[in-house]
């Protein structure tokens, strides 16, 4: 596996692959990696005859510097990890790097980026916007893999790549859950042993609302499960909505024409978890 802080010796590279013809997969990360980044990279080798991965850890999609300073940073496990997953290139920039100047642009995804995460992140999806389209200017990459937990993320990183015209396929990759059910994060890092039992109750309720769904209409459904979520000391409920998958808006009856998506952000103690679960596959 190469290294590389550069991204015009990173792109040099690319550019021999490109000449050979072969096909470049990447997989954006902010590192602290879990068996999800590696289904990833697991996705792109299986596609892609190059696979590479970022490591960074943006601090303009942050919306409180605590919760910036508190991101697990583990860069030596992560380049192990990447290297006996296959990857080929693992692209680890500075902040001078990435942010040579403050970017001051301003994203405008609509109704995308006004629920769930941006409601209660706002500036969130910009900042996302920013480093991803940075990163994709770095790595001209065919196609980009992207977990489907963060499912609103992966929305509006398809619409950032209409908007753009970037010639890169984005690819969603299912969910890798923990024994427990719950969702693989970074972030589970900073639970405790109880406390990540506790979480595991999310993914419980999630299942529960997709076996059930039919037996409620969808506001009767929205309902239990704030109920269901309140039995549990410890976890809080921040949202729960039931989207249609493209729009992202809120549905009101279950004859939607297009897949059905219930989205859930939850805190346990003081981290704060995102899962989401598709109900009509």
């Amino acid at each position: 596996m190469i290294t590389f802080e550069s991204t015009k010796k990173l792109q040099k590279q690319i550019e021999v692959y490109k000449r050979k013809g072969l096909k470049i997969g990447f997989v954006p990360t902010m590192g602290a990696l879990h068996k999800g980044h590696l289904s990833l990279i697991a996705a792109s080798k299986k596609e892609c005859d190059i696979s590479i991965s970022s490591i960074f850890v943006n601090p303009t999609q942050f919306n409180e510097k605590e919760d910036y300073d508190k991101y697990p940073r583990t860069l030596e496990s992560d380049k192990e990890m990447l290297e006996n997953a296959g990857c080929d290139i693992v692209f680890i920039p500075t902040y001078q790097e990435m942010y040579p100047e403050i970017d001051s642009r301003e994203f405008n995804f609509g109704q995308l980026a006004t629920v769930m995460e941006g409601a209660h992140r706002p500036g969130h999806f910009n900042g996302v916007a920013q480093i991803v389209s940075k990163l994709f200017d770095a790595v001209p990459a065919d196609l980009a893999f992207f977990g489907q937990k963060d499912f609103q993320q992966y929305v509006i990183i398809k619409d950032l790549v209409r908007q753009l015209k970037y010639n890169i396929k984005i690819i969603a990759c299912p969910i890798i859950r923990e024994e427990s059910g719950l969702a693989m994060s970074s972030r589970n890092e900073r639970l405790s042993a109880d406390d990540r039992k506790l979480a595991s109750h999310i993914s419980e309720i999630l299942n529960w609302a997709k076996k059930n769904y039919r037996n409620f209409s969808v506001l009767e459904l929205i309902s239990e499960v704030e109920n269901k979520f309140k039995q549990y000391k410890g976890l809080n409920l921040e949202y729960f909505e039931i989207v249609d998958d493209e729009s992202l808006q809120a549905i009101q009856l279950w004859e939607s024409k297009g897949k059905i998506v219930a989205c859930a952000a939850v805190f346990c103690g003081n981290v704060r978890l995102i899962d989401n679960i598709v109900f009509n596959l």
